[in-house]
């Protein structure tokens, strides 16, 4: 009779502890379950829901203005495609890390794959015949063409989960150019002003009907030329046209510092009466601005911010 009370005793024992074992398994694979779904996310793109990492930390944006949106978000991206050898000034320290991966007509996939990415950001109307490729190699998420760098930057904040922070960088950059826009009115009030940009043999106007234009003469509120066409966005002209659009002041840019053609032009242009003659010339109202520091300029609000900050400089009394 007492051995078998001992066996029950035991058989209960042994339940028990099948029970307990069960419970903590349930338990576990809840936990783990719940660390799953808070490991990644599932967003909308042109390709439909896409999983992504809840927090990607090695982000590549396949878009010459993405990799300024990401930083804009407070994510450095590690992998770009840049246009011009050197960054932005602005860009050189944030940047000093990131793989450069130039332009070509299809992504590098070679460099993508090195840069080791868990989140890869691209436009659908460049990089949509490339989505297998890539999503083979990470999370890819393509995201609409915009009229307005403003919705770009709030669809990748979306991605990212950042939409506030992309409303706070939209806010602080409309608070910094309506006080540019009231400093400038005081420095140059009504006198007009001409942004133009050095090609290799000709010049190229800018006016209010394209970004850098709109920037310029709309955001910034500087008066535009009034001989400009009202419709066109830019202007391309040769050096004998030049007088004809004298303004007040004027901005100059070279379209490639290191381009041989593109310097013999600007010579060409310093050495010529016609250039000497221009009023901006003679009251030393010309102001010089780095090609690749404007290179996004009306597309970044991280350009945008630079770019106010040199044209106060400029017009504050640094003229070249």
């Amino acid at each position: 009779m007492r051995q078998m009370r001992q066996g029950m005793a035991l058989c209960m024992a042994i339940v028990l502890i099948l029970i307990m074992a069960a419970c903590s398994n349930k338990d576990g694979q809840a936990k783990a379950d719940a660390t799953a779904k808070a490991d990644y996310r599932v967003v909308n793109s042109e390709q439909g829901e896409i999983k992504i990492p809840a927090h990607p930390t090695r982000v590549v944006g396949l878009s010459v203005v993405y990799p300024e949106f990401l930083q804009a978000l407070g994510v450095t991206p590690v992998a770009v495609q840049n246009y011009q050898e050197e960054f932005p000034t602005y860009l050189q320290e944030p940047f000093k890390d990131t793989l450069k991966m130039g332009i070509a007509k299809t992504p590098n996939f070679e460099m993508i794959l090195a840069s080791d990415p868990d989140l890869i950001l691209a436009p659908a109307w460049w990089s949509g015949k490339d989505f297998d490729q890539l999503s083979g190699i990470a999370p890819t998420v393509l995201l609409p063409e915009r009229e307005d760098w403003r919705d770009e930057l709030k669809d990748i904040a979306e991605v990212l989960d950042k939409k506030e922070l992309a409303e706070k960088v939209i806010q602080e950059l409309e608070v910094q150019e309506d006080e540019a826009k009231l400093k400038l009115d005081a420095l140059v009030g009504n006198e007009t002003v001409m942004y133009m940009m050095v090609m290799p043999n000709s010049f190229v106007l800018y006016g209010d009907q394209i970004d850098r234009g709109k920037f310029i003469h709309t955001i910034m509120g500087l008066e535009m030329i009034p001989n400009f066409p009202d419709k066109d966005p830019s202007l391309s002209i040769s050096l004998e046209k030049l007088p004809e659009y004298n303004p007040d002041h004027l901005i100059l840019q070279l379209n490639n510092e290191d381009s041989p053609e593109v310097q013999q032009t600007y010579e060409d242009m310093l050495n010529s009466p016609l250039w000497k003659n221009m009023k901006a010339v003679k009251n030393n109202q010309v102001y010089m601005m780095a090609g690749k520091d404007w290179f996004n300029l009306g597309m970044s609000p991280l350009a945008n911010r630079y770019a106010i900050d040199a044209v106060l400089e400029a017009f504050g009394g640094n003229s070249k």
